[in-house]
């Protein structure tokens, strides 16, 4: 899967590059001649979010043949996990499919380490089952509390509708180092414990074929993973709303819509000129990237902010 999306997202993005460089506007002709064109080496390292991965890749795939003396390496800890190496100074950016969490960047004033924050696309979280479960169309938000939220009993899918079956769903969610399950406790469990049944996993590559191979099973990651496997998976529309990227950048999918982040060591931009290249280049073909990959892509005014934002540390 992972081999397909990305030869995809480099057809994809390279015929925006060529499209783009044939275009006539000054952020056009300026993004153009800001990162790649003079030659550059070292080595950069970023970590995070699993639900980022596929643009952050796909970006470093493209970034490669521009400027191949510069390594750019790009793992996935998860949100948290990722903002544990940021903090100890591993790594020149983190990943995130939520916002840095108070305590966070109060351990990154701790250490001393500047950031900046950079929004690269919006994801709506994504809840599917397999394409065999042919009873579920449509959850509500109340719906998937009650099915998610540890509270002692077996979960059955009848408890939600007397006309489903009454057999045990089968759970299947982002590890607790996630971002994206930071989100779905934030906007669905509200703090309470997930249930205690669920298959964690920090590889959206092991929620989906658990999900693909049970008809009662259930599960959420990014809306990307959807996408590279809708031939296996059903999406299940949320009072109403199904994700897609119109429903998603306008917030309708609500309240599962959420932004990506990319976190940048302030330092790193300074002093490391391969970094600065790199989240240059990253910025420039976010938009590009998420649109290849499965994501939305952010108007272009919001790409120009972050770069206007990139250029004050260079």
């Amino acid at each position: 899967m992972r081999n397909w999306k990305f030869a995809m997202a480099s057809t994809i993005l390279g015929s925006a590059l060529i499209l783009g460089a044939c275009g006539s506007t000054d952020t056009q002709e300026t993004s153009s001649e800001t990162a790649g064109e003079a030659v550059v080496e070292g080595t950069v390292s970023g970590d995070g979010s699993s639900t980022v991965a596929p643009i952050m890749e796909g970006i470093v795939e493209e970034y490669a043949g521009a400027q191949p003396d510069v390594q750019v390496t790009v793992g996935t800890s998860g949100t948290g996990g990722g903002f544990e190496k940021f903090i100890q100074g591993e790594t020149d950016f983190s990943n995130a499919s939520r916002p840095i969490k108070e305590e966070e960047a109060a351990s990154l004033e701790e250490a001393g380490i500047e950031y900046t924050e950079f929004q690269l696309a919006y994801d709506g979280l994504s809840v599917v089952v397999s394409q065999e479960n042919d009873w579920v169309e449509d959850l509500t938000v109340e719906d998937l509390k009650k099915l998610w939220v540890e509270d002692g009993s077996t979960k059955k899918w009848s408890d939600i509708n007397p006309e489903w079956p009454d057999e045990e769903v089968v759970f299947y969610a982002p590890g607790t180092d996630s971002g994206t399950f930071d989100y779905f406790n934030e906007v669905i469990l509200e703090d309470e414990d997930l249930v205690s049944s669920a298959t964690l996993s920090e590889d959206d590559n092991t929620l989906v074929q658990g999900i693909q191979a049970d008809p009662n099973a259930i599960g959420f990651f990014g809306y990307a993973y959807y996408v590279a496997n809708q031939d296996t998976l059903k999406v299940v529309s949320i009072d109403g709303v199904e994700p897609n990227n119109e429903t998603i950048e306008s917030g309708e999918y609500a309240p599962l819509s959420r932004p990506l982040f990319t976190y940048a060591n302030n330092a790193s931009l300074t002093d490391n000129e391969a970094a600065y290249d790199f989240m240059t280049y990253a910025i420039e073909n976010a938009g590009a990237m998420a649109e290849a990959v499965g994501y939305v892509a952010l108007p272009q005014e919001d790409y120009d902010k972050d770069l206007a934002d990139l250029e004050t540390l260079k």
